[in-house]
C-alpha cells in the first residue's frame, strides 16, 4: 500500500476514534445529570418569590427537618438553628403536618437563643408543598401579646385604683346631704371630699402622661436641654413641702451637662423623683442630688436619708401603682404611678433608672442619659445659652 494512502488512512481512523471518544464523554455526562436531578431534590419554581413576598417568616423543608430555604428572619428568631435543622418544636409540627397530610397550625414559644430565659410566641403553620418538602409560614406575635397583657393588666390597675376615690367621693357626698343642718360636720366631709377629688384628679393626669410616654411620638421635638435647670425647677416644686416636712434639698452645681430631650418630660421625671424622696424622708434629714459625666453618659443621682426599700420589692416599684409604703403612700397622695412615669422617660430617652436601698437608711436613684454629642453640642450650646440671656 502507498505510504500516503496509509497516512490518511490513519489520520482518519484517529479522527474516528476521537469522535466516539467525546461522543461517549457527552453520553455520560448526560447520564450523570440526568442521576444527579433523579436524586437531587428541587425546590419548586417560584419559590424564592414566595419567600420575599410573604410578610410571615417561610421556610422550606424536608422530612428530615432539613432547610432549604428560608426568610431571613428565621435564624435570628431562632426557628432554624445553626447547621440549618429546624427547632425541635417547629419540626414536631412539619412531623404532625406530614402524618396528617394537611396543613397544621400551632402556637409555639421558642428560646431566642441559647442562654437567657427570653422566648418569642409564634404561629407556625406546616403544609406540604410537594412530596419532598414542606412549607413552614411562622407569624411573630410576641409584641402583640405583650401589648394585650399590659393592656389587660393596666385595665384591672386602673380599675381598682379609681374605684376607692369615686366610692369616697359617693359616700362622701352622701354624708353632706346627711349632715345639712350641722355646719361644721359639712366643714369636715367638704375637705375629705376636695382631698379625694385631688387624688382622683391627679390619678387621672398621672395616666394621661403615662399613655402619652407609651407613644411612638413622644419626643416628637427634642432640644438641647440643661440638667442643671431642670434639676434646679424641680427643687423648687418640692421645696415648700420639704420645708414643711423639715428635710433638707442640697442641689450640686458641679458638673451643669446637656441631653437632647422633651424639657417637660425630663423635668416631670426628676421631679416625682424628688417629690419622692421628700415624701419617704424622715424629719431632720438630708437629699442630696448630684450630676456627673461618665464618658458620654450623664448621671444624676437623687438620694435621700428616708425609710429605704426592701430587697424584695426593688425589683417591682417601678411597676404601675404598685407602692412601698400603702398607708403612707395614699396619706401623701401618690399615685404608685410616678416612678413608673420617671422609668418611661429615662427609656424614652435613651437611658434607664437604677436604684440602690437599704431598710432604714435611705434610697439612691440613678438616672442615666445620653449626653449631648460634642460636635453639635458647640453649635447649638450657643442658641441655648442666647435663648437664656434674651
Amino acid at each position: 500500500m502507498d505510504s500516503s494512502v496509509a497516512v490518511v488512512l490513519a489520520i482518519v481512523l484517529g479522527f474516528l476514534l476521537g469522535a466516539g471518544f467525546v461522543w461517549l464523554l457527552h453520553v455520560a455526562s448526560v447520564r450523570q445529570a440526568k442521576a444527579r436531578a433523579a436524586f437531587s431534590p428541587r425546590l419548586p419554581e417560584g419559590i424564592e418569590h414566595l419567600l420575599g413576598a410573604l410578610d410571615s417568616i417561610v421556610i422550606v423543608t424536608d422530612p428530615s427537618r432539613n432547610v432549604y430555604q428560608s426568610s431571613p428572619g428565621a435564624t435570628s428568631k431562632g426557628l432554624v438553628r445553626p447547621g440549618g435543622r429546624l427547632d425541635e418544636r417547629v419540626g414536631a409540627v412539619v412531623d404532625e403536618a406530614r402524618r396528617e397530610g394537611e396543613a397544621v397550625t400551632r402556637d409555639l414559644e421558642i428560646a431566642r437563643g441559647p442562654f437567657g430565659r427570653s422566648e418569642i410566641h409564634v404561629r407556625v403553620r406546616a403544609a406540604p408543598l410537594s412530596t419532598r418538602f414542606f412549607l413552614v409560614l411562622a407569624e411573630d406575635r410576641t409584641e402583640a401579646l405583650r401589648v394585650e397583657s399590659v393592656r389587660r393588666d393596666f385595665v384591672a390597675n386602673v380599675s381598682h385604683e379609681l374605684k376607692t376615690p369615686i366610692g369616697a367621693v359617693t359616700l362622701l357626698a352622701e354624708a353632706i346631704a346627711e349632715s345639712a343642718g350641722d355646719e361644721e360636720q359639712v366643714k369636715y366631709f367638704t375637705g375629705r371630699l376636695s382631698k379625694e377629688s385631688l387624688r382622683l384628679a391627679s390619678i387621672t393626669n398621672e395616666l394621661i402622661e403615662l399613655s402619652r410616654l407609651q407613644s411612638s411620638d413622644s419626643l416628637a421635638h427634642p432640644e438641647l436641654i440643661s440638667i442643671h435647670e431642670i434639676l434646679s425647677l424641680a427643687v423648687d416644686q418640692s421645696r415648700v413641702p420639704a420645708d414643711v416636712a423639715g428635710v433638707e434639698i442640697v442641689l450640686g452645681d458641679d458638673v451643669d451637662a446637656f441631653v437632647y430631650g422633651e424639657r417637660t418630660h425630663l423635668l416631670m421625671c426628676f421631679t416625682n423623683l424628688v417629690s419622692n424622696a421628700v415624701q419617704y424622708s424622715s424629719t431632720n434629714s438630708r437629699i442630696g442630688i448630684g450630676t456627673r459625666l461618665v464618658d458620654d453618659t450623664v448621671e444624676v443621682a437623687i438620694s435621700d436619708q428616708g425609710i429605704g426599700i426592701a430587697p424584695e420589692d426593688q425589683g417591682r416599684i417601678f411597676e404601675r401603682f404598685f407602692r412601698v409604703d400603702q398607708a403612707r403612700s395614699r396619706r401623701t397622695g401618690g399615685t404608685g404611678l410616678g416612678l413608673s412615669i420617671v422609668r418611661h422617660v429615662a427609656e424614652n430617652h435613651g437611658g434607664d433608672v437604677r436604684v440602690w436601698s437599704q431598710l432604714g437608711k435611705g434610697s439612691t436613684f440613678t438616672v442615666r442619659l445620653p449626653s449631648a454629642d460634642s460636635v453639635v453640642e458647640e453649635i447649638d450650646l450657643q442658641r441655648f445659652t442666647e435663648r437664656r440671656s434674651a
